[in-house]
């Protein structure tokens, strides 16, 4: 994907020697919707060097475009709903990041791609729900790893991370419970859960009591050529009385930290997933191909974050319905979709007893599993046994619509 997306990027890395001062300057000139009964395309002009980003989100189904550091243009109309787009809205984000939120009425995968406009200076975005056209880079699709040759039907492999660990007890709940023992019991119990299921394999950070500092486990979990990363917490508060389940993912000023400091690291600037070497770039080029990465990176997070947060949602309360953002060290591997599940507040006495009972530890496992693997089956890595059972139903299905003729 890393490939597919510096090819359609080409425009934009000659521009990238300007950096912040375009992106600052970028400027939303135009929104123009066309929908069908089970297709619609959204097409932004747009000046300037903006950076997207694109996630999905469920009750209702929205897709949300965000645009960095993007005014919008005096005088622009949101155009009204068509098809199976029912709404679409425009608001501002802090930082300046211009956010498009489009409300359907079904479920569908969002596919985005920059093109040259007619006017001097403008690009469009293009985002199409539906079938992908050629070229088009898929919303949240999961860098393929270094590992999976097309069509090899192997199994997706889930990094699960107890956090704390060793002389590291993490939180300790008011009974003397500690966070890196109940956590390590949920995280064995979800790679457990994660072996079970044909096409997928589980790699724990840490299978007993140790000390890992932070980057060694998005080392680890590199080393394993891991598709994804799940760090396993339990979360306090001075307020005993504040309880539910929580999931992040990495901010954008987080991932702009991290980019630097890969920047700066030679051990560091190798190759990102998918065989995209860094070591032979120039800085610009090395920095314009994190960024896609990293933008990737954080849109698969999101929406398999939110698919985790709903599971969880079906288990026990949840403190923020949303998926939050922060810059935690374990969530900046800049090309493994990564999220924090803050699976309780064991400063909470209720959730401190909860947390030490294994029927609640299988049943946030088996939450946080369902909500991991509902995220694979509509986004398969290539070359998974995710990929080949989904173009094995859509065969079927096809096979099995009535004739029209």
């Amino acid at each position: 994907m890393i490939r597919k997306m510096f090819k359609l990027g080409a425009g934009l890395i000659a521009l990238s020697a300007a950096g912040a001062a375009l992106a600052a300057g970028a400027e939303l000139h135009g929104v123009h919707l066309s929908g069908a009964a089970h297709s619609a395309q959204l097409r932004l002009d747009v000046t300037g060097l903006a950076t997207k980003r694109i996630f999905t989100l469920e009750r209702p189904f929205r897709t949300v475009i965000d645009l960095s550091q993007t005014r919008v243009a005096r005088g622009l109309r949101m155009p009204a709903g068509a098809g199976l787009v029912s709404d679409i809205r425009l608001g501002q984000q802090p930082g300046g990041t211009s956010r498009i939120v489009v409300q359907l009425s079904e479920h569908l995968i969002a596919h985005s791609i920059w093109l040259a406009a007619s006017q001097p200076g403008h690009r469009e975005l293009v985002i199409d729900f539906g079938d992908p056209p050629a070229q088009a880079d898929t919303v949240a699709h999961i860098v393929r790893a270094a590992h999976a040759p097309v069509d090899s039907d192997r199994d997706v492999i889930i990094a699960v991370d107890a956090g704390h660990g060793g002389a590291d007890p993490g939180a300790i709940g008011r009974s003397g419970t500690r966070e890196k023992d109940v956590v390590l019991a949920i995280a064995r119990l979800l790679a457990r859960r994660i072996d079970e299921e044909p096409g997928m394999k589980a790699v724990l950070t840490r299978d007993r009591d140790e000390f890992l500092v932070l980057r060694d486990r998005i080392r680890r979990a590199r080393v394993a050529k891991a598709d994804m990363f799940v760090s396993v917490h339990a979360d306090s508060i001075a307020n005993r009385d504040i309880s539910g389940a929580s999931v992040y993912v990495l901010s954008e000023r987080g991932a702009s930290n991290e980019a630097a400091r890969w920047l700066a690291e030679r051990e560091n600037a190798a190759d990102l997933m998918g065989g995209v070497s860094l070591e032979d770039k120039d800085a610009t080029l090395k920095s314009v191909l994190l960024d896609l990465s990293q933008s990737a990176n954080i849109s698969a997070s999101m929406s398999a974050a939110q698919r985790v947060l709903s599971a969880l949602d079906g288990v026990g309360a949840v403190r923020k319905s949303q998926v939050q953002q922060a810059g935690f060290v374990v969530l900046k591997s800049p090309d493994i979709p990564s999220m924090l599940v803050e699976t309780a507040y064991i400063s909470n006495p209720h959730e401190e007893l909860r947390l030490r009972s294994v029927h609640q530890q299988v049943s946030l496992a088996d939450a946080i599993f369902e909500g991991i693997r509902g995220y694979f089956e509509r986004n398969p890595p290539a070359g998974s046994r995710f990929a080949a059972q989904l173009r094995g139903s859509t065969v079927a299905s096809v096979i099995a619509a009535p004739s029209t003729r």
